[in-house]
């Protein structure tokens, strides 16, 4: 299937994750995305070394860069610019998340590119944002997006070192805004017939994910506490260990609501009526103690005996915490589309979907990531200069396959 984004030209210009996870998303919507890379790869190609690992695939960069086609450029030849500036100059995207004061060196910033192809879309992924005294700072997405952003001040509990995030979190938060401001400035262009610079970053997004607590931050002053299981107000919104070690949450946000189903699934429908835990505010004085007792009571059974009883309950709203191992054997997280069969030649090789579907234009990945300068050839041949491969390469302005 060609997903909503066929016919659309993508020219990535991305390093480690963010601006190929962007066009990583419009790849499997279908776009036809060039992944233009250095002669010595996207950098993001060394992961399969740097997590240790002595295998022979690069999952990682797989989930990023499927169905992308690679052409290797050295741009700080004059030959390999001009082959970047020919392959934008009739794009529909350009997609970036190189720092943007070496792409003005280099003339492919956005008002050189807007003014040579008035359609495009010029789309940054920054770590700080356009604007300010960093906008040329480097900004990892642990530094930008988790950092600096608060995200890792939230969630660190009072004299407690914080929590390390977990790989390409902000990164891909990022591409997937990325990608949404370019379908939005697509749809724009079908209007008036201009492109545009579209643009996010990792410590916006960053921003964006802790909203709910910066709103009252701004709107207040205030700041909200971190919460420990320990002392909740609410006892019905926390996660609790089954005899069987597995963990759930249970999420009662609606204290009045929630708070019989969590008493009768506890067994003690007593509870309802108890003066210590009666109201919302019983329950918040006296949640330590709360909390003590359910801790023992969910101890006495292991968790699919408790989902038998959490089924009873209707408005008993509560998840599994699932481990990567727990994911894969959960129902519906096959159910839900999560994973996709990418074809690799032989049969297929599983990977993560992007989590976006088209009831009308479904997608389909349609090939694994291309090797480095796997497309080299047949670009620079589609374009006309297919008489100069071998001197392009001899020069160092393109890298072929065989020579990388």
């Amino acid at each position: 299937m060609p997903g909503p984004l066929e016919g659309v030209k993508v020219v990535e210009l991305g390093v480690w994750v963010a601006g190929p996870a962007a066009g990583g998303i419009l790849a499997d919507w279908g776009a036809d995305v060039i992944k233009v890379e250095p002669l010595t790869g996207d950098p993001a190609r060394t992961f399969q070394r740097m997590l240790g690992a002595d295998m022979p695939t690069n999952p990682v960069f797989e989930n990023d860069n499927r169905s992308k086609k690679s052409i290797a450029l050295d741009l700080s030849t004059d030959d390999g610019l001009a082959i970047a500036k020919e392959l934008i100059a009739d794009a529909d995207v350009f997609v970036t998340n190189v720092r943007l004061g070496g792409l003005d060196r280099l003339g492919l910033d956005s008002d050189t590119l807007l003014a040579e192809n008035p359609r495009l879309i010029y789309a940054a992924i920054t770590g700080f944002g356009l604007e300010g005294p960093d906008k040329d700072k480097a900004g990892y997405d642990i530094a930008a997006f988790w950092a600096r952003s608060g995200i890792a001040h939230l969630l660190t509990p009072e004299g407690e070192h914080p929590p390390f995030q977990r790989g390409g979190m902000g990164d891909h938060n990022a591409g997937l805004a990325g990608a949404a401001a370019i379908s939005a400035a697509l749809y724009s262009r079908e209007k008036t017939g201009e492109g545009q610079l579209v643009s996010t970053s990792l410590f916006r997004e960053g921003v964006f994910t802790i909203s709910f607590d910066l709103s009252i931050t701004v709107g207040w002053g205030l700041t909200l506490g971190t919460g420990r299981r320990e002392t909740m107000h609410n006892p019905s919104t926390n996660n609790y260990v089954t005899a069987d070690g597995r963990r759930f949450w249970v999420v009662g946000l609606e204290a009045d609501r929630h708070w019989p189903p969590m008493a009768r699934v506890a067994g003690h429908p007593e509870w309802i009526e108890d003066p210590r835990w009666a109201t919302a505010m019983d329950r918040a004085v006296n949640g330590g103690d709360l909390i003590a007792e359910l801790d023992k009571i969910f101890a006495g059974k292991t968790l699919d005996e408790w989902v038998e009883v959490f089924d009873t309950e209707p408005d008993f709203f509560w998840a599994p915490v699932n481990s990567p191992d727990d994911l894969l054997a959960d129902p519906q997280f096959h159910a839900s589309g999560a994973l996709i069969e990418v074809p690799d030649g032989a049969s297929g090789t599983t990977m993560i979907a992007t989590p976006c579907d088209f009831a009308g234009t479904p997608w389909e990945a349609r090939s694994l990531a291309p090797q480095l300068g796997e497309h080299t050839e047949e670009i620079l041949s589609g374009m006309g200069r297919g008489d100069d491969i071998a001197a392009l390469a001899a020069a160092g302005a393109v890298g072929l396959p065989a020579t990388l």
